[in-house]
């Protein structure tokens, strides 16, 4: 008879928000030790609408406090072993169905969260430091390659922007933190109305924080996660431009370098390690695990 291991996590409200968790609170969560995910890759599982099977599914070993482990999901503990998703720490769930994207059309622009689209659909927004490619994955996750405007002048993006996909969910691209260049006014308002996105508006079910792999971290990414972790932000890790590597001499480390210390660092913030996914725009590595994460987190929050 297979067990099922029943785990102590950290509160689900900090990496995935159901329709009834309430969206913010004061209360920090604890400064715990926590388990860092190492980079043991297994194999693909990709862009598929019934992942359950376990013919098409591979079965990979994984410690089990170094994976996310979604509500409802049942982990075998005989066999030690779970569906994980390729380049992540993150285990695939029976809620990840109906990942594929049919149809993205741009929406609007708002500077307001109460500006923002009041459909009721559930939505993931997209945010980092300024040029980490918040635009070009967007991109990539949908297939268009024009759909929101690239740049290579940090900054563009100066609003909420909402793009709605398969008439049924959102992807919310919002302005870079981190642009030095733009005029500190300006850099305090969008920080402000960003913010106030993330504390107020009841259809975000996750932020996903966008890291440069490529580099060593930024103290201000730090400070970003920290902020979301404090104010119990549903968050998500996307590290992107993993198939870059600075050249050794300048000091370069390779992308899945960067990523453990990136979680090292961020341990003391949270209980339990958060979800975390390595993509690269060029090669599109990533893509697929990203929708297959949102669709089970969607469907999740459609559900509770």
């Amino acid at each position: 008879m297979v067990g099922i291991l029943h785990l102590q996590r950290f509160p689900l409200s900090t990496f995935i928000r159901s329709y009834s968790t309430p969206f913010s609170t004061p209360k920090f969560p604890k400064r715990n030790a926590i388990f860092f995910s190492t980079l043991t890759t297994p194999q693909p599982i990709t862009d598929n609408d019934s992942p359950s099977s376990d013919s098409e599914t591979p079965h990979v070993e994984l410690s089990i406090d170094k994976l996310f482990i979604p509500p409802d999901t049942r982990v075998p503990v005989d066999s030690g072993s779970a569906r994980i998703l390729k380049g992540s720490n993150i285990v695939l769930s029976n809620y990840a169905r109906d990942s594929h994207v049919v149809q993205a059309d741009y929406v609007k622009s708002s500077v307001r969260t109460e500006d923002c689209p009041s459909d009721g659909l559930p939505e993931f927004a997209l945010v980092g430091r300024s040029n980490v490619g918040k635009s070009s994955l967007l991109n990539s996750i949908v297939r268009r390659k024009k759909l929101a405007l690239t740049s290579k002048k940090p900054g563009k993006t100066q609003c909420i922007n909402h793009f709605k996909i398969n008439d049924s969910w959102y992807l919310v691209d919002l302005p870079g933190y981190g642009y030095a260049s733009a005029p500190q006014e300006l850099r305090v308002n969008w920080d402000n109305f960003t913010k106030d996105y993330f504390l107020n508006r009841s259809t975000l079910v996750s932020v996903f924080l966008l890291i440069d792999a490529s580099i060593p971290a930024k103290q201000i990414d730090l400070d970003y996660a920290s902020w979301l972790g404090q104010n119990q932000i549903p968050m998500t890790i996307i590290f992107t431009k993993c198939d870059k590597r600075k050249k050794r001499k300048n000091g370069g480390r390779r992308p899945e370098e960067n990523v453990n210390d990136f979680q090292d660092l961020i341990r003391g913030f949270f209980e339990t390690v958060p979800p975390w996914i390595m993509t690269s725009s060029v090669t599109n590595q990533g893509r697929d695990e990203i929708l297959l994460h949102m669709a089970q987190l969607r469907n999740y929050w459609l559900k509770h």
